[in-house]
C-alpha cells in the first residue's frame, strides 16, 4: 500500500471517528438539556463526563491551527457549529447547494430552546447565515457575511423537521446578496423566519491578513 493510500485510509479513519464522537456529544448534550434525573446522578455523570474529557485536552489545537482533518479549500469542516459532524452543537444541518442555490434539512432538540418548545433566535440566525453562505459559494462568488438582516415571521418549533432554503439574488463585483428562509418540512412554502445576507469577497491581501496563520499551520492527519 502507497504512503497516499495509507494517508487517505487514516484521514477517512480519523473523520468517521470524529463523527462517531459527535453524535455521542450530542446524544449527551441532549440528554442532558432534557434529563430530569435526581442531583447525585447529574454529579456522577459530570465526574464520568469529566474523566471522559481529560485524555481529549492533552493534545489539542490553538486557534491557529485548522483541525487536521479538515480540508479548507474542499469545504470540509468537521467542527462547523451548523453543519459540522465533529461538533458537539451542531444539528447537524445537511445541505445541498450548487449554483447559487442551497436547501437543507435538520431537527433541532432541547438544546437549541429559546421560548418554551422553540429554538432561539438566535439559532435561527445562525442556521440561516450558514445557509446563505453555501448558495454563495457556490454561485462562485465566495465570500465573507458583512450584514445579515433577519425577520421573524413565527417561532421554529423544537423536535420537528426543518427545511431551509437559500439563494443568490445578485451580484454586484465583489458584493453578493441572497436570500433565504426556514420552515417546517410539512409546510415548506409558509416560513418562518427569514433572512437577506450581504457577502463581500476578500482581498488577496485581506485573506492573507485574516488567515493566514491557519494556512501555514496546517497540520497533517
Amino acid at each position: 500500500m502507497t504512503d497516499s493510500v495509507q494517508s487517505v485510509d487514516r484521514l477517512t479513519a480519523r473523520r468517521e471517528a470524529i463523527a462517531d464522537l459527535g453524535d455521542a456529544l450530542r446524544e449527551l448534550i441532549e440528554h442532558a438539556t432534557a434529563t430530569e434525573a435526581p442531583a447525585e446522578e447529574l454529579i456522577r455523570a459530570a465526574e464520568l463526563v469529566r474523566q471522559a474529557a481529560a485524555p481529549l485536552g492533552e493534545r489539542i489545537r490553538d486557534r491557529s491551527q485548522l483541525a487536521a482533518a479538515d480540508d479548507l479549500l474542499g469545504g470540509v469542516r468537521m467542527y462547523n457549529p451548523v453543519i459540522g459532524s465533529g461538533s458537539a452543537i451542531a444539528p447537524p444541518v445537511r445541505i445541498e447547494a450548487a449554483g447559487g442555490v442551497a436547501t437543507g434539512a435538520c431537527t433541532l432538540g432541547l438544546a437549541y430552546e429559546g421560548p418554551p418548545m422553540y429554538a432561539h433566535g438566535g439559532v435561527s440566525a445562525m442556521l440561516l447565515d450558514q445557509m446563505l453562505g453555501h448558495a454563495v459559494t457556490t454561485s462562485g462568488n465566495p465570500g465573507m457575511t458583512v450584514r445579515l438582516d433577519t425577520s421573524y415571521r413565527r417561532p421554529v418549533p423544537l423536535h420537528t423537521p426543518l427545511r431551509l432554503t437559500a439563494e443568490v439574488t445578485q451580484v454586484d463585483g465583489r458584493r453578493v446578496t441572497a436570500i433565504g428562509a426556514i420552515a417546517t418540512a410539512e409546510t415548506p412554502d409558509d416560513a418562518l423566519v427569514t433572512a437577506t445576507g450581504l457577502f463581500v469577497a476578500l482581498r488577496a491581501d485581506q485573506a492573507q491578513r485574516l488567515f493566514g496563520p491557519v494556512m501555514r499551520n496546517r497540520r497533517p492527519a
